[in-house]
């Protein structure tokens, strides 16, 4: 009976998570029956090297289930083994951030009960993503959602996963990929455009700047359409502009709006604005892509261009538990506050 519970240490699940996740696979696929008996929580600690309130926690959530039923002095039971779990799910990030969490909570929360989810994270590193999938396959997932960024690497990925990956099996989140086919399932931002339409709404307030500046890693994993839509606008708006790879080699111009992608280059920005005389938002202007809570009260507010991260995880659910074979762009809004 230990066999049939699996704990991936490199795993973003939690380890009681994933203790529930075994049980209900193994109900799942009949390893497990009426009135069978499961591992002791002495068993478990010993095992897996995890501590007592996680396997008790585990058991307990099953409880309330009613999958199983604890009995005084003998152990825990299965006292449910009529299952029918609409998924079991292969979920696999680029990185860890507050927005990739919200993708996470609200995948988690429409699917419900009606999933086992294994959640992994590649760092943005394409060896790993490739090595998490191979080492994927024995698990018979019932559907791979996955969100594909790479800081380099990752020319042969559309032939890796055609290779690897069933169609039918997969789910393409954050990232529109045409060369999967149509019948690919994808829920995307679409990223040349959405910046295009977001600084168009903006362009109100930009219009007393006479430049603008995109921040731009040159090994980012930040899609080049985000570029091109940016270059785009201000061909068609006649704005001047840079794209600039690293912000901490420039000095803060005036009369300038510097949009930042990664969280790292919104600090050096601030800070290199403090240190001269120029007024946000007057002589020097800020837009940041995603929102968080303290982007509503710094300096005053920053203004955020952003997709809809909970939407994005909303409907990613909503394709698997409604069977649908669709591709949707997911919604981008605009937050305009004092940095601009």
């Amino acid at each position: 009976m230990l066999s049939l519970i699996t704990i991936y240490e490199h795993s973003k699940v939690p380890k009681y998570r994933q203790i529930i996740n075994s049980i209900l696979n193994a109900i799942e696929n009949k390893e497990i029956s009426l009135n069978d008996k499961l591992p002791s929580v002495n068993q478990l600690l010993i095992e897996f090297d995890i501590s007592r309130d996680t396997i008790v926690r585990a058991y307990e959530e099953l409880k309330q289930r009613k999958i199983i039923e604890s009995v005084p002095g003998k152990g825990y039971y299965i006292k449910n083994d009529r299952l029918t779990l609409k998924a079991k799910v292969f979920l696999l990030f680029n990185k860890l951030s507050p927005h990739k969490k919200t993708i996470y909570d609200s995948f988690s929360k429409t699917m419900g009960d009606n999933a086992t989810i294994d959640f992994f994270i590649y760092d943005n590193n394409y060896r790993h993503f490739k090595q998490l999938i191979l080492s994927g396959k024995s698990r018979d997932y019932s559907h791979y959602v996955i969100i594909p960024h790479f800081e380099e690497g990752g020319n042969d990925l559309v032939s890796f996963i055609q290779e690897h990956i069933q169609s039918e099996k997969l789910i393409v989140l954050d990232k529109k990929i045409e060369e999967l086919g149509s019948n690919t399932r994808m829920v995307y931002q679409d990223f040349e455009q959405d910046i295009y339409n977001a600084l168009s709404e903006l362009n109100p307030f930009i219009k007393k700047y006479k430049k603008l500046n995109l921040l731009f890693g040159q090994n980012s994993y930040q899609p080049k359409e985000i570029k091109k839509g940016f270059m785009r606008f201000c061909g068609e708006y006649a704005y001047d502009f840079e794209v600039i790879g690293n912000m901490a080699n420039q000095e803060i111009a005036s009369g300038t709006v510097y949009i930042n992608l990664k969280e790292d280059d919104l600090v050096i920005l601030i800070k290199k604005i403090k240190n001269t005389t120029l007024k946000l938002g007057k002589d020097v202007g800020i837009i940041s892509y995603n929102d968080t809570i303290i982007k509503e009260v710094l300096l005053e507010g920053i203004t955020v261009i952003s997709t809809d991260f909970k939407k994005l995880g909303e409907q990613a659910a909503h394709i698997i538990l409604d069977n649908k074979r669709q591709r949707y762009s997911n919604p981008f809004y605009v937050i305009h506050r004092k940095s601009l």
